[in-house]
């Protein structure tokens, strides 16, 4: 196998990983600023669909970490980029919070379908308004798959089962916007100046953070907060590069390790 390259950038996760809902990983803002004097360039990389990321970015600030909304890259940018790609009219099933992300973007008679984590809107006459503008030959675009996220009470369902719903009632694929989707993480990196080999991701989801890294060229750190399983470093093939307790033991085994 040929040598790694030096790491020369790091994403991160952030719900499940840095946080979860207004609580921090307990450690992770002193680890995020220990890890801000490395020589690595560092991206917040979400699928978050639930608040527009000016919103985000409040809530991780009021949590104590230091961070810049140009380090973020979401799903909901992913998508709106697309958006404006193909020119449509988007069905927007997403929540209220997120709705500040897609200012400026046509809804007006709409013929494509975008699914993010939208509780309120997972009705039977929305879900069926969509299955119908589907049937009509509205593309289907997904922010992301996800089964299930963490939440303070427990794991939650994702936008994944209403999407794969859609898909199965109308016999179409969603374009899918969000982690895993190489995409994604190469979009992510642009501008970091450096090649997927030379990055590492960290995150609390085995197939969409570290499966989806890895099959973008990156190593990716599994963590055991959030909506990590036992046995979930099974789930993936190849396995996890690495899998640790939590986040400030990530970023203690990049600065030891591969720096």
């Amino acid at each position: 196998m040929a040598a790694r390259r030096a790491l020369k950038a790091v994403l991160v996760d952030l719900s499940g990983t840095l946080h979860i809902e207004d609580s921090a990983v307990p450690g992770a803002q002193e680890a995020l600023k220990r890890l801000r004097s490395a020589p690595v360039t560092i991206r917040f990389v979400t699928n978050t669909t639930k608040e527009c990321k000016r919103d985000l970015l409040e809530r991780l600030t009021k949590l104590g970490f230091d961070i810049a909304e140009n380090e973020i890259f979401t799903s909901l940018t992913a998508a709106r980029n697309l958006l404006e790609q193909k020119q449509v009219r988007p069905l927007l099933l997403v929540d209220d919070k997120a709705l500040p992300d897609f200012t400026g973007i046509a809804t007006d008679d709409p013929n494509a379908v975008v699914v993010g984590l939208a509780p309120e809107r997972f009705h039977y006459e929305m879900m069926n308004r969509a299955f119908q503008l589907i049937l009509d030959g509205a593309p289907l675009i997904a922010i992301h798959k996800a089964r299930y996220f963490k939440k303070k009470d427990g794991l939650a369902l994702g936008p994944g089962p209403f999407v794969t719903g859609l898909e199965y009632a109308t016999d179409t694929k969603a374009i899918v916007v969000g982690k895993p989707e190489k995409t994604f993480f190469l979009e992510a990196l642009r501008g970091a100046g450096c090649a997927p080999e030379e990055a590492i991701m960290i995150g609390d989801d085995c197939r969409d953070d570290v499966g989806g890294a890895q099959n973008a060229g990156m190593r990716g750190i599994l963590v055991r907060t959030g909506k990590y399983r036992p046995a979930d470093e099974d789930k993936i093939n190849p396995a996890p590069y690495l899998t640790c307790e939590n986040f400030p033991e990530a970023v203690e085994h990049i600065l030891e390790r591969l720096l």
